[in-house]
């Protein structure tokens, strides 16, 4: 550097003299770069979940306490500790794709935002501070004062209990059925169809929501609201938590969820070896009766047992009065092996007492008879009294010709 250049930065100021320096650099020193932001710590803990959501969506399960894995370990730890941390499962929330956490839809929806940036609070000592920080006007007169309540009904009442889902205590007594009904379905003796009514949700019944299965455990006393059937329901989910969730809700979630699921019986061949025998069908008849008192009826159906190929047995159906003299549909027929006739018979007029047809009709040679086993009842509720008696579960369900339902005692 020149004499002279050293003489003029000695004479300059500070800031002429920074001015000078930067002006002056070729190699770029004086740039300082901008200090990259520091994740938060509300970023830190979404990545960290991320990667939990992430090893579910791979693997179909939850991480589990493995010490061969220990990416797997750190995972089921991460987990089991977010579970227990009630703050962080509220945080979460908007990022628990596969319902991992304890806390349901429901509490999802009214859940409020969390802003990532917090502005420096206010210092408030009073009622006057309140009013005197109100920069939008939203506590004085004006239209749009939060005083002033529109849009509102006045009906609108807030639910008395908020279903979350919270870890299930005693999962243990639980698991098994879960590795059971996993191996029902991986030997083909049950499979998963899409659900489609209200009506399907039953105690002892297995659902897939989300990914996730749950298992009805308990089922509270339907009420009927607004002509809508409702019920509490203690839900069991296979990821260690429980709900006492509405019947309703649980179908609203179901309808959502495009991959929603019921856990049905197949229809699996079994094999027959020479010790079975066949004993008859099964079959489910309609009535083509013109007759207003017979065709008026809704729903209006014989179940009913025979030792011969039911085509043969409904033949001359328009002169016998036990199918009301007329002619009659096949709805449904099922071959049986092994099946006591007369124990099906009772159990189905007994379980669709309250609902079988009272009336008299007279036969060719004008006796008058009284027919059996027409029972005015959903066909969908009559497949399932076949499959209950079927499985021997029969026993432990009435109908509800309220609800047009059958149900456990």
């Amino acid at each position: 550097m020149k004499n002279e250049d050293w003489q003029e930065l000695k004479s300059m100021e500070l800031d002429d003299w920074l001015s000078f320096v930067s002006d002056d650099d070729d190699l770029g020193i004086t740039k300082v770069k901008a200090k990259a932001k520091a994740p938060t710590a509300d970023e830190h803990l979404v990545a960290k979940f991320q990667e939990i959501n992430e090893f579910f969506r791979a693997n179909q399960r939850l991480p589990e306490n493995n010490m061969a894995n220990i990416s797997e370990l750190m995972l089921f730890k991460r987990l089991e500790s977010i579970r227990g941390n009630d703050k962080q499962c509220h945080a979460l929330v908007d990022f628990d794709e596969f319902n991992l956490l304890p806390l349901t839809h429901e509490v999802s929806e009214v859940a409020e935002p969390k802003a990532q940036y917090k502005p420096v609070p206010k210092v408030i000592n009073s009622i006057d501070d309140i009013f005197n920080d109100d920069d939008f006007g939203l506590l004085g007169e004006a239209e749009d004062s939060i005083f002033k309540i529109k849009h509102v009904k006045k009906s609108l009442t807030m639910p008395k209990t908020v279903a979350r889902r919270e870890k299930c205590e005693n999962f243990d007594e639980y698991q098994g059925l879960f590795k059971e009904c996993h191996a029902k379905i991986q030997a083909g003796y049950l499979e998963l169809t899409k659900f489609v009514g209200e009506q399907q949700i039953q105690k002892g019944e297995f659902f897939v929501l989300n990914g996730v299965m749950c298992y009805v455990s308990e089922m509270g006393e339907r009420e009927k609201k607004g002509g809508k059937v409702n019920a509490r329901l203690h839900l069991i989910f296979e990821n260690g938590t429980e709900s006492n969730m509405l019947l309703r809700s649980l179908a609203t979630e179901l309808y959502k969820d495009e991959s929603g699921r019921r856990v049905i019986p197949s229809e699996v061949d079994f094999e027959l070896n020479e010790d079975d025998k066949s004993t008859g069908f099964i079959y489910v008849l309609s009535s083509e009766s013109e007759e207003p008192r017979i065709s008026s009826i809704p729903n209006l159906f014989k179940i009913g047992y025979a030792t011969t190929p039911v085509a043969k047995r409904i033949a001359n159906a328009s002169k016998e009065p036990t199918y009301l003299m007329a002619p009659v549909n096949v709805v449904a027929e099922y071959e049986c092996y092994n099946m006591d006739t007369q124990k099906f018979e009772n159990l189905i007029h007994t379980v669709f007492k309250d609902v079988c047809l009272d009336i008299e009709i007279a036969d060719i040679n004008g006796k008058m008879c009284k027919p059996r086993e027409w029972f005015s009842v959903p066909i969908d509720q009559v497949n399932r009294a076949i499959e209950l008696v079927v499985n021997g579960q029969i026993v432990n369900y009435r109908y509800n010709v309220k609800a047009n339902l059958l149900e456990l005692k």
